[in-house]
């Protein structure tokens, strides 16, 4: 396997209008439209963390600390990024202001980037969206990556009393109001949801004209708008599935090369490692229990079923490919699998869900850096 791991950061220049991002470039100068496997492996892979901050058992005060320090190890460790969902009204979500729990993380963090994804935009006023957006940009001095979308669970959009048929149509309000009044002195719009009138913008982003954007996604159609809009992607499924949402992303850049970096496309896996397979193994059973009845909870309570497949056991996770549980080398195994199949350039770790402690998921990351990456890279 041909694999070459990148770790760097958004490297960028200071100008009158702020940080101008742009990705540092992949192997063999650029992202490649692969036509075979070999060819996909020899781009570089990033790392970055996906976390839910779930409810863990500890008082709240305590797991917000808790997390926080992950986040600074993983700062330490060089890891690309942190990603945090949003949720609301289930210990699924407990960093239901990711913003705030992100402004947070970066006066402790100085090189790791940090984002929500997503940010459900259809329960956000998009004046406070933005406002909020650049102020985050602001104060982690140009590390924002913006990850943006509907929100799955129509429970949630409920509790903010927005109706199951506004929902798209207040989410691509609020993201067009966001693109613009990134970039803008004054905002008018006139829409169906919201209408601005002569409002100024007091605070931009640092990063011009805005920050990355980004998305999670299962569809075809999701991977199709992220490749027109320049959007990085972090697909979820079987690699066999993020591979066809990762062929119609290259095939669309490919054809329109509107992209002037390389765009992520990036895989979701939740990774638990320690010294055998049978403790990782005890680890995350008990954990995936958990997490996956504060996932469903909310569903239950509403009695519907999720409309997306989701693994009820550890083993049926381990089986789908969305979780790799083992000692270093048979995750390693795994990753250097699912990467060869999938041809993703970005892998979305989740190292803590449920009941774990964070020095399990800082234990994960530690074998991750000493001992799996090194050896895919090689």
């Amino acid at each position: 396997m041909v694999c070459a791991i990148r770790r760097e950061y958004h490297s960028g220049y200071i100008g009158n209008q702020g940080i101008a991002v742009r990705h540092a470039p992949l192997a063999n100068s650029g992202l490649k439209t692969c036509s075979n496997q070999e060819q996909e492996m020899t781009q570089q892979i990033t790392f970055g963390i996906f976390d839910h901050l779930d409810v863990n058992g500890e008082h709240p005060a305590q797991q917000y600390a808790g997390r926080l320090r992950f986040i600074a190890a993983c700062d330490r460790m060089r890891l690309y990024a942190y990603h945090l969902a949003e949720h609301h009204g289930t210990a699924h979500g407990p960093a239901s202001a990711p913003n705030l729990f992100l402004a947070a993380a970066s006066q402790r963090t100085e090189r790791i980037r940090l984002g929500p994804m997503v940010l459900l935009l259809p329960l956000y006023h998009p004046l406070r969206a933005v406002e909020e957006i650049c102020m985050l940009d602001q104060i982690s001095n140009g590390r924002l990556d913006l990850g943006v979308g509907k929100g799955a669970v129509p429970m949630e959009h409920a509790f903010f009393g927005v109706e199951p048929g506004t929902v798209t149509t207040r989410y691509r309000e609020t993201l067009e109001i966001l693109q613009h009044a990134m970039t803008a002195d004054v905002v008018q719009y006139e829409g169906a949801h919201y209408q601005l009138h002569d409002v100024p913008m007091a605070v931009r982003p640092l990063q011009q004209p805005h920050p990355p954007l980004w998305c999670g996604t299962v569809s075809r159609e999701t991977a199709s708008w992220a490749e027109r809009h320049n959007v990085n992607m972090i697909a979820l499924g079987p690699s066999e599935g993020i591979r066809a949402l990762n062929a119609i992303h290259r095939s669309h850049q490919q054809v329109q090369s509107t992209a002037s970096t390389p765009l992520f496309l990036g895989m979701l896996r939740t990774l638990v490692i320690a010294d055998t397979d049978a403790r990782a193994y005890a680890l995350a059973e008990t954990a995936d229990r958990r997490w996956y009845h504060s996932l469903v909870a909310l569903w239950r309570q509403s009695g519907l079923n999720p409309p997306y497949a989701i693994d009820d056991t550890i083993e049926s996770a381990i089986a789908t490919g969305m979780c790799a549980v083992g000692t270093a080398a048979t995750v390693r195994d795994q990753l250097a699998d699912d990467l060869r199949v999938a041809g993703s350039n970005y892998v979305a770790v989740q190292p803590l869900l449920g009941c774990m402690r964070v020095e399990d998921g800082i234990a994960t990351l530690a074998a991750l850096e000493a001992e799996v990456i090194p050896k895919l890279a090689a």
